[in-house]
């Protein structure tokens, strides 16, 4: 029948208005088999190790129709991608012991009724935790929504926004892998100094301290923008749009100061988009996940040869969960966030 054991998780109390807060989650004390149920067929049970923190996860906390992704369900675990072992299997293409990527429960063990979407985790010769990030969903978002949608050339300008953050990170490093002029923009002087001096941007800027985003962008870009890779929305993209060039590409990938508002902020200089013919487009990182195996073999010789760093910022225990989830919505996190639930 399986052993019994406990399995903490951490649970959405109802859908959130407003800033998510830490009371808006809690730790439920449960058990489960480590067996897969006989109910349960081709599904795989999983050890959770490492969980991903994500800006998009405050949007499924609340409650939307007609999203890209489902809103989270009240009462049950949150969810999001994680790096877990296959405990026990029922489907014929993964093993006990096998390691895997995909989207898991806020648990310490998730039973996986669909595990054809996940990814079986071959190269071992990196950090873990490394799925969660770099060559997870944030390193795909990074690698797809600058290449396939911004279409780089070598020379040109770019500006990466919320630029520390698990994707803003390495979008800078593939611009400068690209020969493109890259700067990026932070909310505190130790971020500003990491893009500058540990990611290789060519400059950086602390946005709290810029008064006029219009008047620090043109600082920087006096020529203009050719690419904006979009992490934030709201008044950064109004300045943007003033200062792109003719025929400039912007990635939407994200707009996290949006997340927490009521009423979203009003963008009023769109009609730049027809003036400059500028082409904004926004992607879901699903929509790659097919060439996932081409971003791997791209992205993980620059890891091993050192022409791509990366930092992560770690929260010990499925506890520290709900907390290092709302850090990301303060700037609180450095680098990638991650949740350490179990070490291999």
């Amino acid at each position: 029948m399986g052993e019994e054991v406990s399995n903490k998780q951490i649970v959405l109390k109802d859908f959130v208005i407003g800033f998510v807060k830490e009371s808006d989650m809690f730790v439920k004390k449960t058990t489960i088999k480590l067996k897969v149920p006989e109910e349960s067929p081709n599904s795989i049970l999983v050890k959770n190790l490492y969980l991903s923190c994500d800006p998009y996860m405050r949007y499924r906390m609340s409650k939307s129709e007609g999203s890209y992704i489902d809103s989270y369900t009240p009462g049950s675990p949150i969810m999001g991608y994680g790096v877990a072992k296959v405990v026990d299997s029922a489907h014929p293409n993964f093993n006990k012991g096998d390691l895997v990527l995909g989207r898991t429960g806020w648990e310490e063990y998730s039973l996986v009724k669909s595990p054809e979407t996940f990814f079986k985790i071959q190269h071992t010769d990196v950090p873990l935790s490394y799925y969660t990030g770099i060559l997870g969903m944030p390193g795909a978002s990074a690698y797809f929504g600058f290449y396939e949608v911004c279409s780089p050339q070598k020379g040109e300008t770019v500006f990466v926004s919320a630029a520390s953050g698990a994707v803003g990170q390495l979008v800078g490093q593939f611009a400068k892998l690209s020969g493109c002029y890259v700067v990026g923009s932070a909310g505190s002087k130790e971020k500003v100094d990491l893009l500058k001096n540990k990611f290789g941007f060519d400059d950086a800027f602390n946005y709290k301290e810029e008064p006029d985003l219009n008047v620090a962008l043109k600082r920087y870009f006096r020529d203009g923008i050719d690419i904006y890779f979009e992490n934030v929305g709201g008044k950064m993209l109004d300045a943007v749009l003033l200062n792109m060039k003719i025929r400039g590409r912007i990635a939407a990938c994200g707009m996290i100061s949006q997340y927490n508002l009521e009423q979203p902020e009003g963008v009023h200089n769109l009609f730049c988009l027809t003036t400059k013919r500028i082409r904004m487009e926004g992607f879901i990182v699903f929509d790659y996940y097919h060439n996932y195996p081409k971003f791997l073999e791209t992205v993980l010789p620059k890891i091993k040869e050192g022409k791509i760093t990366y930092i992560e910022d770690i929260a010990e225990g499925l506890e520290s969960a709900p907390a290092a989830l709302i850090g990301l919505f303060s700037g609180r996190n450095v680098g990638k966030q991650v949740v350490v639930v179990a070490h291999e």
